[in-house]
């Protein structure tokens, strides 16, 4: 995404707002195995909130993965 950067002045600038992008891994238990991951924030959040397994099939069925 594109935005100003806006000094005291009302200067205007370009700048970037770049996505919030970490690589976690991630264990799952019902399969004993360390899953790697690239998520944002949110998704972190999500898979706090749902479980490892709850949020991955969620994110297959709406096609953001092919599989995992």
């Amino acid at each position: 995404m594109v935005g100003n950067n806006v000094s005291h002045s009302k200067r205007r600038t370009k700048r970037k707002f770049d996505v919030n992008l970490f690589k976690k891994k991630f264990y799952m238990p019902d399969e004993d195995r360390w899953v790697q991951l690239t998520v944002s924030a949110a998704g972190m959040r999500t898979i706090n909130k749902k479980g490892v397994k709850a949020a991955l099939t969620e994110a297959q069925g709406k096609g953001y993965i092919t599989k995992y």
